[in-house]
């Protein structure tokens, strides 16, 4: 990795509230909200889900989800990898003067509040979970802290996939049931794929800014037309798995709903076909997004309905 030639040119602080809500990075929240839902409606099948766990699941992911999207910010400015002219990026250091401390600060309190939360979740489950979910924390800071950052290697989609896609189903699956199905293991793989889908969407879109600054990402290591090529090949597994699932009964004809959101898939891959500039692939990474916030909702959705039926 290169060293940063970064230069502090930032503008006067500002302090209203759309400076922190945009330091969350808001479109990147459904993919910490969906898995919670999806693991929860699993259990629903096999016992009286808990309101206040659910609850508590997932404000503790996003609270994970918003502070590794700060760390995300902190250790991109200092690194040199953000200007006011990124794309795709919360902005409060480099547009809105928030000083690179207090979203350092804000990111371990977002931390420090999710492992309150989490001690909660422990004491009406197992305490197994605290091991679980300071290693998802670490993933969430490793992310792009520490000395080899997980964004700036090839591996960025398989992590973020495992921990907030994989990972948190399972976990939400057992804080209401005691127990982890392989039925919930099989409805994790696809909503995992579509979370580390999102990443990659977000590395196509910067692939030429982060390889001139040394980051080795996947998009990076297979050239644009290839990642494009990935990325739609993702999209495609989770609608065929999906599909497989069904026809091996392991869950309801209804989750065939979650397939109303291929059309967003495709607006989503096609949308970063002949494109270079960040701002022209915007609203494919946008399309990213909302396909796994559609497929992931569509597929709670059937679950229930198969479960009432």
């Amino acid at each position: 990795m290169q060293p940063s030639t970064h230069i502090d040119h930032r503008p006067p602080a500002r302090r209203d509230w759309r400076v922190f809500w945009r330091l969350t990075r808001p479109h990147t929240l459904t993919a910490a909200f969906v898995p919670v839902c999806v693991g929860t409606v699993l259990a629903l099948g096999e016992t009286a889900v808990r309101f206040s766990l659910f609850a508590a699941m997932l404000v503790a992911s996003l609270l994970i989800q918003a502070a590794t999207n700060m760390f995300n910010e902190y250790y991109d400015y200092k690194r040199g990898l953000d200007s006011p002219e990124s794309v795709g990026i919360g902005g409060a250091i480099v547009r809105d003067g928030l000083e690179p401390r207090t979203v350092l600060a804000l990111a371990f309190g977002c931390f420090g509040a999710a492992m309150l939360i989490g001690v909660y979740i422990c004491m009406q489950s197992s305490w197994w979970l605290a091991v679980i979910g300071i290693v998802c924390m670490a993933a969430g800071y490793f992310y792009t802290g520490g000395p080899v950052p997980i964004a700036y290697t090839p591996f960025g989609e398989l992590a973020a996939g495992f921990f907030m896609g994989f990972m948190i189903i399972l976990i939400s699956f057992f804080v209401q049931t005691g127990h982890v199905s392989a039925k919930a293991a099989l409805v994790a793989v696809p909503v995992a794929i579509l979370v580390g889908a999102i990443l990659l969407a977000n590395n196509i879109r910067d692939l030429d800014g982060d390889r001139e600054k040394g980051r080795k990402t996947l998009a990076i290591l297979v050239g644009r037309g290839w990642a494009i090529r990935v990325l739609a090949m993702m999209f495609a597994v989770s609608f065929l798995w999906i599909v497989a699932l069904v026809l091996f009964g392991t869950v309801p004809f209804w989750t065939l709903l979650a397939l109303l959101s291929a059309p967003k898939a495709v607006a989503a891959a096609r949308g970063f076909i002949g494109k270079t500039k960040p701002a022209e692939m915007m609203p494919a990474m946008k399309a990213t997004a909302q396909t796994n916030t559609q497929f992931g909702f569509l597929l709670a959705i059937g679950l229930l309905v198969g479960q009432w039926l």
